[in-house]
């Protein structure tokens, strides 16, 4: 629940709202998962919370570790599975977490996109997931990535709350602009993100300058297409004058040819963003195959000599199964 949520339950059992504080000290900041440790409030309170409420703690399935990364699979209350990468930075620790109980965007390179969305990841659910690794590692979280399994958008009041929750300062209390959440472009929904009061993170699954190209690797485009996508990330940025980042996965002979890069460059030109390129995780059962490093750099100096500020994502979990849906599909052997 967030705070106000919280707030407003204790005033419905004629307790002060203050209350729903002290119980966000107790969860969040002293990391309790049971009523009964809890001192500064009444027993029959306290037994109240007991029945209306339970901690839902996440079991962690499996562990793969690389150098500077984590990844997990945890299990939920009913025994679906989800995925979380914990990435070690010299600007702190960051969690990329998920939205949804498999995705059903079926972009074609993704191996989530083999996992049909089974249900939404609740708010608590996704706290749970900050919990769960902070208590694994000792190490605080300072950033989440909203960029696991699911498309956030699909999964949106849940998304919302998340962040209310995570962000509040008697919560966890990361910074809004520690929080990044990425679309693949359902357009309506990034509108009304543009009018939330939190300076979050945008980040746009791109991957592709074109409609054609882009429909073919993304069904989504198919209902959004780029121009409409572009004009939702104009409003954005009118209104929060936040600076967009564009997803960009390279994809060996499909997306990285130098009329691709010029095109992307046209596409993106005067607009307050950075491209962010994505060496491939190859994934088996999926036909593409990563770039080569001469062709990601060939694109990477094309953007940057048409004037479009832009990255090479460092390379995360080479060893282990790095891509989004990966460590769950091979335990489901999908």
């Amino acid at each position: 629940m967030t705070l106000e949520k919280l707030e407003d339950y204790f005033l419905s059992i004629n307790e002060k709202k203050y209350k729903a504080r002290q119980l966000f000290d107790w969860i969040y900041v002293k990391k309790i998962d049971n009523f009964d440790n809890i001192t500064n409030i009444k027993k029959e309170v306290i037994e109240k919370l007991k029945s209306d409420f339970y901690f839902d703690k996440l079991e962690i399935v499996k562990k793969e570790v690389d150098v500077d990364v984590k990844k997990y699979l945890l299990k939920l209350h009913d025994d679906r599975t989800i995925e979380a990468v914990l990435m070690e930075h010299d600007y702190g620790n960051s969690l990329c977490i998920s939205s949804e109980v498999g995705c059903n965007m079926n972009c074609s390179f993704c191996e989530s996109g083999k996992i049909k969305k089974q249900r939404n990841v609740e708010s608590g659910e996704m706290v749970s997931e900050i919990m769960a690794i902070e208590k694994d590692t000792g190490v605080r979280i300072s950033h989440v990535v909203i960029m696991g399994i699911g498309e956030p958008f699909d999964n949106y009041d849940n998304i919302v709350d998340f962040i209310a929750i995570v962000n509040n300062p008697f919560g966890i209390n990361l910074g809004s602009r520690h929080i990044t959440v990425s679309t693949c472009g359902i357009v309506p929904k990034i509108y009304e993100f543009s009018d939330i009061p939190y300076q979050v993170n945008l980040a746009i699954s791109l991957h592709a300058p074109t409609d054609n190209l882009r429909s073919k690797l993304m069904p989504i485009n198919k209902v959004y297409n780029i121009e409409s996508l572009i004009e939702s990330i104009k409003y954005y940025l009118s209104k929060t004058n936040r600076r967009v980042t564009f997803e960009y996965i390279m994809l060996d002979k499909v997306n990285d040819n130098p009329s691709d890069a010029m095109e992307l460059a046209k596409l993106l030109k005067g607009l307050n963003c950075y491209v962010n390129l994505i060496p491939y995780n190859e994934t088996s059962g999926i036909e593409y195959k990563r770039s080569s490093k001469t062709r990601i750099l060939e694109f990477y100096d094309t953007l940057k000599k048409n004037n479009i500020n832009v990255t090479i994502r460092r390379e995360f979990g080479s060893k282990i199964s790095a891509a989004c849906g990966q460590l769950k599909s091979s335990k489901e052997k999908v």
